[in-house]
Order: structure tokens, then sequence, then C-alpha cells
């Protein structure tokens, strides 16, 4: 061992590394026998590659570059592929994301557009596609564009011709639902295929505040009618609607507090944990019946791990093997079950069960060490203590170093990362980013603050109205324990985030000492234009519930916006923005700069084309990368080689 000081430490995990391993599989599904799923491919323009595994093992992508199969369905996107077997090979219906039509493709031929494109405002766009070869359509999600503002749209349950005679005709497109509903998820046709339940929310209500389960009658004119909810309400989040195989509805609800499954309206597994999520991207999936009558599940309080679930007992018992985590996305054929999991010493990678059996194993996107291991991080599961005693949930990252340790008393610089959503949370997962840190010797810890799902109803409604309030303070508290104890450096404490995440790392340095730095990614800057038709259709009523009304709490949109105070930041940052972001724009970023401007405060902007909320492209990855550990470089006082010096401005 090499006695170093934190942050010099030499390390084999350089950014272009950590950005060839971003991303995760994601829409696991069978066609046939094959498992297929979609991929990031960051060397390939960040695009999404659909991906299959052929009987005898093999991956091959279904299609080639420049397909990127991805939807921007509420800008965060949904399931953007279907496929059926047919004697001649599948045929695959996906969502392109250039210019979001649906497509057709079948073996050895180029894909053909299924709709058109529109001229007015965000267009045409598709999500959830389901194929019914006996009608001859697509079943999906429309989310249709009637004008240029962010909020001139509709959104309904449609059918597109798979004869491709809507290509070029809006009306050859039948709609299946009215527009009653601001917002929908695709239908689930019961076993009969005479009934179809889907989920269905409006304004000012996020889908994990509240949903309503609707079910129609499938008419012979193939329109739904008779639609009624079931299920959910203003209060109640639905999350996930199936039919099991003897046409009796299930569902996720946490009406009880946490997101629990029911069937026909009795819990079958009452316990505080999680069995469902946000719903972020419509056609999340955490849970699918199998034939059996049994339902694989991913569930859990904090971590969410693959199970196979009794109906009649109640009983659940998990997959055996090395993953930990297990993502939003479940598919099931005869006695197999697929989806995608990982750990805190393997990356995602599609997992398949045979229930039979109970054998699990990775089949997809395959876990390969791109370095020695010994350079991985080992993390720590920590609970800390918040204001008025309450609980903060963290994962702890202390530097690691197979050959190095720093000198006896030296405390090491620590950067605290704040997720995005806010309702999400952050998995214990191999991230090579985190690990691009720690193997250096700076440490890191992500905070699961109030607010986070994954601990039921009650912990994420902590931050109702408080949004800028109790992420701020958790994160705090977080930084300053750690300092504390001794594991951190009080002195050289920085914080990170982005989206969400964005918006507490600037909140956090103009309103806190806490931090010698900061790093802003494409973040929420200023509520009152976002909430005023800044942002997206979507998050454009989040802040009622995060922060109060606009109408009725105008001061406390001003009051808490760092756009207001960029006079109190003094601490050096670096500011990321994509400039195709629409969900937070750069104009946000450039208020912020404006009101820094001649205050002495070193920063930096760096504003990426091409690029939307989410980096996606190698080169960007590599780029801020790069620039955030050269900012920690420079105000820590760190010895970094090899890495481009950021210029910061004052």
């Amino acid at each position: 061992m090499r006695t170093t000081a934190y942050g010099s430490w030499p390390s084999p995990i350089d950014a272009a590394l950590a950005a060839a391993h971003d991303g995760q599989p994601e829409w696991v599904g069978f066609v046939g026998d094959e498992v297929w799923w979609t991929e990031p491919r960051p060397a390939e323009g960040g695009r999404r590659a659909l991906v299959r595994r052929t009987a005898d093992g093999v991956e091959q992508p279904v299609l080639p570059g420049p397909w990127n199969v991805r939807s921007r369905v509420i800008e965060y996107g949904g399931r953007p592929w279907a496929a059926v077997p047919g004697d001649d090979g599948p045929l695959v219906v996906f969502t392109h994301f250039a210019d979001q039509r649906l497509y057709r493709c079948e073996p050895g031929g180029e894909p053909r557009p299924l709709t058109p494109v529109s001229a007015v405002g965000g267009g045409l766009r598709w999500a959830e596609p389901q194929i019914l070869p006996g009608r001859g359509e697509v079943w999906c999600v429309l989310e249709e564009f009637t004008g240029d503002g962010p909020g001139d749209v509709r959104r309904v349950l449609a059918a597109v011709p798979l004869d491709g005679s809507a290509a070029e005709d809006r009306t050859a497109v039948r709609e299946l639902t009215d527009d009653s509903h601001r917002f929908v998820t695709g239908p689930r046709l019961a076993p009969d295929g005479r009934r179809a339940a889907w989920l269905a929310w409006d304004h000012p209500r996020m889908p994990w505040e509240g949903t309503e389960l609707l079910v129609g009658e499938v008419g012979d004119d193939g329109v739904l009618h008779g639609v009624r909810p079931v299920a959910g309400g203003p209060e109640e989040s639905v999350a996930q609607v199936e039919w099991s195989a003897d046409g009796r509805l299930l569902y996720a609800s946490d009406r009880s507090g946490w997101w629990n499954l029911y069937r026909d309206g009795r819990p079958l597994c009452p316990r505080e944990e999680e069995f469902a999520g946000p719903l972020w991207k419509l056609g999340s999936r955490w849970f699918a019946p199998l034939d059996n009558g049994l339902i694989a599940v991913v569930h859990g309080r904090g971590a969410a791990v693959l199970g196979i679930l009794d109906p009649e007992s109640g009983e659940v018992v998990d997959v055996a093997g090395p993953w930990t985590e297990f993502a939003s996305t479940v598919a099931v054929h005869g006695s197999r079950v697929v989806s995608v999991g990982a750990s805190p010493r393997t990356g995602h990678e599609v997992v398949e069960l045979d229930t039979r059996s109970g054998r699990a194993r990775a089949i997809g996107s395959r876990h390969h060490d791109p370095v020695d291991p010994a350079y991985y991080p080992e993390p720590l599961i920590r609970v800390f203590t918040g204001p008025a005693g309450r609980e903060v949930h963290a994962y702890v990252y202390p530097p690691h170093h197979p050959l190095h340790t720093a000198p006896d008393g030296e405390r090491p610089p620590y950067v605290v990362w704040a997720h995005g959503g806010p309702t999400g949370r952050v998995p214990l997962v191999l991230d090579l980013e985190i690990a691009y840190f720690t193997s250096r010797g700076i440490g890191v810890v992500e905070v699961n603050y109030g607010g986070s799902t994954g601990y039921g109803r009650a912990y994420r409604e902590r931050l109702r109205e408080q949004w800028g309030v109790v992420d701020v303070e958790d994160c705090a508290a977080v930084a300053l324990a750690l300092a504390e104890e001794g594991t951190a450096d009080r002195d050289r404490l920085a914080i990170r985030g982005g989206s969400a995440g964005g918006w507490t790392t600037a909140v956090s340095l103009a309103g806190t000492d806490v931090y010698a730095c900061g790093t802003i990614v494409y973040p929420v800057l200023d509520l009152t234009a976002w909430a005023s038709g800044e942002t997206h259709d979507f998050e454009s009523r989040y802040l009622e519930s995060l922060v109060g009304p606009l109408d009725e709490v105008p001061a406390r949109y001003t009051d808490r916006s760092p756009t207001s105070h960029a006079d109190r930041i003094t601490a050096p940052f670096l500011l990321l923005q994509g400039l195709d972001d629409v969900i937070c724009p750069p104009a946000q970023c450039e208020r912020l700069l404006a009101g820094i401007e001649g205050r002495g405060v070193p920063h930096a902007y760096l504003a990426f084309e091409g690029e939307g909320h989410g980096f996606r492209r190698a080169g960007t990855l590599v780029r801020a990368l790069e620039a955030e550990l050269s900012l920690y470089a420079q105000v820590f006082g760190l010895d970094v080689p090899g890495i481009p010096e950021l210029e910061l401005r004052t």
C-alpha cells in the first residue's frame, strides 16, 4: 500500500470507461421463446437499441443504427416496442425517437411507417404498443399536440392499422376512448378480449398522488364502452393493472400507505413495503401474473428485489442470486420470468428465472468487469437523523483503492449526490461514475431524502409543499453527520445533482454554508417560470404539491428559487445543460448566470447541443465527468493528473 493524499490516487476508471457503461437495459419482453429488450448505446449517438436473445443464446440487434427505439410520450417516455412471432419471423412495431412515428418491420425488410408526421407543436407520439393481429391493429397510447404550447395536448387510447393506411392519414387512426382524462396508460386486455383496463389521472395530480383504475367493455365496433372506475381516486395511487389468467383484475394501490397488490379489491400480501413505484414512464411493470396463478413481483422496502408471490397464501419467495436491486420491468412466458437486476458489484443485466427449478441466471447485457473489481467502492447502508429526529436514508461510498491509502489523520473530501424526481430514489448498484470518484479518493454519499420512494407514502409526502426545504435539510444533515463523525472533511464537502437534484444542489448553495462547491446538472432554478409554461405538460402542475398553488403562495415560489437569490451563492459551481431540454430548458440556467454576473463567483457553464433531459452521448458524458472532477480538484486542492482543467470564470 502506498500512502497518497485523498483525491490523487491513480485509477484505471477513466471518464470514457464510465461513459461506456452509462444507462441500463429496459423494457424486457418475450417474443415467442426469445427474450427482447432495449439497451443504451452511448457510442452510437446515445440511441436505444432493440436487442434479441435468440434460441441459441446469441444477442443481436433487431434494428441497425441509427434506428432509436424510444418514445417521447410525457417526455419521459414509455414502452416503445412490441413484437409477435410469425411463420417467417417476428413482426415488430416500434417508436423511432427522431420523428416519433410508429414503424413496423419484418425479417429482411426495412421499417415502414404506420403513423403520420404532424407539423403541429410536438406532433404525434405513441407508447405502449400492443399488436392485435386478429384485428389488424396496434393498440397504444396516443399523445397528440394541438398547438405550439406545451399544454396544447390531448391523450387517448388509439388503434393504428397494421396495413400502413394511417402512415399519411391521421383520420385512419381510430380513437378507442375520448380525451376526458389528461393522462392515460396503455390498455390491458382481459384474456377473453372482451374487457380492457387502464389507468388515468388529471392535473394537478401526479400519478403517485392519485390515479383511477378504469375498466371498459370492448364493443363489436372495437371501441371501449361502459367505462367505469373500479379503484383509485384523488388520494389513492394505482401504479399498475393487469389481468390474471382466469380473468381477475390485479393492481398495485397505495391505499394502505404502501403500494401493495390487490385482486378484485382484496389485498394479496399486505406488508409495509412497496410492490410498485412512481409511474415516470408509461408501461413500467413491477408485477406480472403467470399462467399457473403465481405472480412475479418486484418488491421491497428501500431495495426492490424479484420474487414469486403465491396469492392464495400471501407468501413471497425471492430469487436467489447476486442481484440486490431489480428495475420496474418484468415479463413472463410459461414458467419463465425476466427482469433487470443489479448489485453493488454488478451493473444492470437481464435476468431470467425458471420458476420450476428456481434457477436464476443472467442472460442478456451480462455484466463484465471492465477493470479489476478491487477498484469498485464498498458501500454502506446508513440511516441518519435529520431535523426533528426524522430518519434519512442514504448510501455511503467511502474512498477505496486496492493499492493506495491516505496519510494518517487526513479526512477525505465527500460529494453528496441528490437524486432527481424528486419523487424517486437511488438504487444501491454498481455505478462506474461513483467509482470514478471513489477510486481516486473522493467519497460519495447518495441521499434518499424525504420525498423519496421505497419507504411508503408518508415518507414521500414529507416533501409536500416542502421542496427546497426538506430535501436540502436532509442532504445537509447527512453531510454534516459524516463530517462530525470523522468520515468526511468538513471543509471539503460538495453537492451535485441533476434535474430535481440540480434544484436541490442550487438551493443548497444559495441557502446553506455546508458545501465548498457544487455541480448543477439540467436543473429547475426558477419556480415561477417553470409553473407558468416553461416546462412540459406532464410536470406543469407538479409544483402545486411540491410547493403549493402558485396563485395562493406566489411569494413562496420567488423566495425558494435560486434565480431570486443568486447573490447568496458564493461557492464555486459547475453548471451542465442540454440545449434540447424541454423539461428544464436552458433559459433557467441563463437567468442564474445573469444573476451572478460580476459577483466574482468562480463558475463554469457547459451547454451541449443535441442533448436533452439526461445526457446520452459518450462525448457529452466524458466532458461532463472530467469537468466535474476538475472542479473538485481546484476547490479541494487535489492533485489529479491527466484531467483537462476546467476554466472557471468569475
